[in-house]
């Protein structure tokens, strides 16, 4: 088992250590959301709550969804804020993953397209994607996690992340309206800062200082 801890809103955060795996390198040990940024997450932190699928009892644990990148940075801020206590003994910084430390946690150690197989016939085990998600975002942590503990990577909805290529920031994972293509581990998609949509939400990252 990987070191985690978590939070009082059931987020579970999973220590990711240096390594490589093809082409991706990572230097730095930091902790990551075992699944998505919540609706009730959202809301508890921000007040408000900007998601377009809202409806049903569960709705709270779908993923909090149609918040820019600029949103985030705003949660993120907040977070910061008000969570200033050590982690396992660590100071350090919430933030979102670059986009190759969340390829590195998703792939956990694999090299198919998915992080669980190559073969289309069985992303379902893993993803909410056009094909079986119902065109709506789903409830988190319902399919098979990675080797690391991680659900909803692929699919569901796409994540944003810190890295950049043009000033448009680059999200990953695909969402709930993507063909299976879109959403392997390898897929990227390009955002203005200030886009919202119901598709795009985020994951996470706690990094020790």
């Amino acid at each position: 088992m990987r070191p985690t801890f978590s939070n009082e809103n059931g987020g579970t955060f999973v220590l990711i250590e240096p390594g490589i795996v093809g082409v991706l390198t990572i230097t730095e040990p930091f902790f990551i959301g075992a699944r998505p940024v919540t609706q009730v997450e959202w809301t508890t932190l921000m007040g408000n709550n900007p998601a377009k699928f809202q409806d049903g009892w569960s709705a709270g644990l779908r993923p909090i969804e149609s918040v820019s990148w600029l949103d985030c940075q705003k949660f993120i801020e907040k977070l910061n804020e008000i969570d200033t206590d050590d982690k396992m003994g660590l100071s350090g910084l919430w933030r979102l993953p670059t986009a190759d430390e969340w390829e590195f946690a998703c792939r956990a150690g694999t090299e198919t397209r998915w992080f669980h197989s190559s073969r289309d016939s069985e992303l379902d085990e893993v993803a909410w994607h056009a094909g079986n998600s119902g065109a709506s975002t789903r409830e988190v942590g319902q399919k098979k996690a990675n080797a690391w503990g991680l659900h909803d990577c692929h699919g569901n909805v796409s994540e944003w992340t810190s890295s950049e290529v043009e000033l448009k920031r680059i999200t990953k994972g695909g969402s709930w309206l993507m063909e299976s293509e879109s959403t392997t581990s390898a897929a990227k998609g390009l955002s203005a800062a200030d886009k919202r949509s119901d598709a795009i939400g985020f994951r996470l990252v706690w990094a020790p200082l």
